[in-house]
């Protein structure tokens, strides 16, 4: 009978034993960010994300999401929040921190990318080869655009330059700042809370985003965890979730419309003379950038190169 209680008192220990190893195995990942639970970051690319990576790694890989700044915060701390392990992983604009991002910022200059899927893994492929130190304490997951700014007014049309000075308008970043002052508007900028280019032609402005894990985090992970992560991180990753954000553009124009909104497209003519009047907003942030010790046009050079490589 003892032997029978010696046997099964080591059977308890030893399934005790399996189960905080499995315990240990399991690695949950704080995912935070801005936006509300059915954002296009979180509906169309976190919760695939998180599920693929729980599949890929048996289950060991969890996430706990935390939208809306859940975590305390403001968005334009979610960086540091990564680089300072407050978070896992977030998504944010880098680029509300005015200035600090400066060779990444390039993306946001007047008239670059056509779309989010071509121009994210541009925006990838120059930070990993120009701007990865501006991200130094973490592991990107993912750089991406979005659709591209759209300027909405309330009973306004606003079709020529000549109709737009003078206008408050809100601005999300530096950038976007200098973009509408060059235009002629008064810039109000703020982080998130209808003028359009034609399709085919470059969005007159963009943001930056990137998806970004803390390096502590990453490197504590075992070599099978790391592999799952990597697969699922970089161009490819960067280029999807571009896609997504593309994909809600003309839901979104739909929904404007049947709520009354107007969309009115800049005359060939009208294009040009906004991408004129900005120019200077270029010349200015290559002189920026020269002055922090950048080669700001070579860089200019490259992502527009690097944008036109991936069709952009």
């Amino acid at each position: 009978m003892k032997r029978f209680h010696r046997l099964h008192h080591f059977g308890v220990v030893a399934l005790a034993f399996a189960a905080g190893s499995a315990a240990a195995q399991e690695v949950v990942l704080k995912v935070h960010h801005f936006l509300p639970p059915q954002a296009t970051i979180q509906a169309a690319f976190f919760n695939q994300w998180c599920e693929k990576i729980g599949k890929e790694s048996a289950g060991k890989l969890k996430c706990q999401i935390y939208p809306a700044m859940q975590l305390g915060g403001t968005p334009p701390q979610l960086f540091d929040q990564a680089r300072d392990g407050v978070a896992d992983i977030i998504w944010t604009i880098p680029t509300y921190q005015a200035g600090r991002f400066l060779k990444s910022e390039v993306f946001e200059l007047p008239f670059m990318a056509k779309n989010a899927e071509t121009g994210s893994p541009a925006l990838w492929e120059y930070i990993q080869k120009n701007s990865l130190d501006e991200f130094k304490g973490t592991k990107l997951i993912a750089a991406h655009l979005h659709d591209g700014s759209l300027l909405h007014f309330s009973g306004k049309q606003v079709k020529t330059l000549d109709e737009l000075k003078g206008l408050k308008v809100r601005a999300p970043t530096r950038i976007g700042s200098k973009f509408l002052a060059a235009l002629g508007a008064a810039p109000v900028q703020m982080p998130v809370p209808q003028v359009d280019s034609a399709a085919a032609l470059p969005r007159m402005s963009n943001s930056i985003f990137v998806v970004a894990m803390n390096q502590a985090k990453y490197d504590s992970l075992p070599p099978d965890l790391k592999k799952v992560i990597d697969a699922n991180s970089g161009i490819e990753t960067s280029k999807a979730i571009g896609k997504a954000f593309d994909a809600t553009t003309e839901p979104g124009k739909k929904s404007a419309a049947a709520a009354g909104g107007v969309f009115d497209i800049l005359s060939t003519a009208e294009y040009d003379r906004w991408n004129k009047a900005t120019e200077s907003v270029v010349t200015e942030w290559i002189s920026d950038t020269n002055a922090k010790g950048g080669n700001g046009k070579a860089l200019y050079e490259d992502a527009k190169a690097m944008i036109k490589k991936n069709g952009g």
